[in-house]
């Protein structure tokens, strides 16, 4: 018995299986690095002319900026992106649960609100808040249809600052609803089932359990909205409240200053819808441990 050995691979065999020995030659991209060419000059022309012309008025931007007119209207911004985020969202849950019970009333109900809501302007609403003592000189509790125990003058019961939170909270649980029944929709039902299983409350189980997970799929779309309701408060000029923009168009209707006082303007709600994307990160990161490794 004869053992035939294997021939060496010759030299043009291994020069073909070298692939080391191979020269790479990087994808040309020139069509990118116009496109990054044409973009720059393009902002860096708008950066000079940010810097070089004089219809900016920088020097009366400067002066407002922080003038104490506009930082009490900031506030007032603020406070009413809080309560209208606060009352939305908290009445936005509620109609979140009426649209996933297992009534027919309160669904029809829930869609009937989110329905309307969604289908009138905000500035109609609005209004109409403002305009309630018009059609309803007082409020009264007592007996449905029936006499009444004690009643309120809607004329000093509902402000303009109250009817502005109130029509921001309607108009915000509206979006808020959908928004928490889109994030209770994407927990696996097996979760509800396994905590039922184990004799959990049905209130402890949606706080404890749905809600949290729920929580990485509200939170994008709920920056969202509030966001969108910050910038939004600047509809309540219509009421004479002393927001942000009402200030500044009382401003520039005074000293006929229009471009540095909208510059102000914007430059503050650039300003705080930037922390607020901050403070997103950072909720979005806590909600998100444990989901990603």
């Amino acid at each position: 018995m004869s053992v035939t050995e294997r021939e060496p691979a010759s030299d043009t065999a291994l020069a073909k299986n070298d692939f080391g020995a191979l020269k790479v030659v990087p994808v040309r991209h020139p069509w990118r690095w116009a496109a990054v060419v044409a973009t720059a000059v393009l902002v860096a022309q708008f950066v000079h002319g940010l810097a070089t012309n004089s219809g900016w008025e920088w020097e009366v931007f400067a002066e407002f900026f922080t003038a104490d007119v506009i930082l009490k209207a900031v506030w007032v911004t603020l406070q009413l992106t809080f309560y209208g985020t606060a009352l939305g969202f908290a009445l936005g849950i509620v109609i979140a649960f009426m649209r996933l019970s297992a009534s027919p009333f309160l669904k029809a109900v829930a869609f009937a609100y989110i329905w309307a809501f969604r289908s009138i302007p905000l500035i109609v609403q609005l209004l109409f808040w403002f305009n309630l003592a018009y059609l309803y000189k007082e409020l009264q509790f007592g007996i449905p249809f029936g006499p009444g125990f004690f009643s309120f003058d809607t004329m000093g019961l509902v402000g303009a600052m109250s009817a502005a939170v109130l029509g921001l909270a309607l108009h915000q649980a509206a979006y808020a609803a959908e928004i928490v029944r889109a994030g209770v929709l994407s927990v696996d039902g097996g979760q509800s089932e396994a905590a039922a299983a184990l004799g959990i409350p049905r209130l402890r189980q949606i706080r404890r359990i749905i809600l949290p997970q729920a929580m990485r799929s509200i939170l994008p779309n709920a920056a969202n909205e509030i966001i969108s309701l910050f910038k939004g408060t600047s509809i309540v000029s219509v009421m004479a409240i002393g927001e942000l923009f009402y200030q500044v168009q009382v401003i520039y209707g005074r000293n006929g200053r229009v471009v540095p006082l909208l510059m102000v303007a914007t430059a503050w709600y650039v300003l705080l819808t930037s922390a607020l994307s901050v403070l997103q990160h950072y909720v979005e990161r806590h909600f998100s441990k444990g989901a990603s490794r």
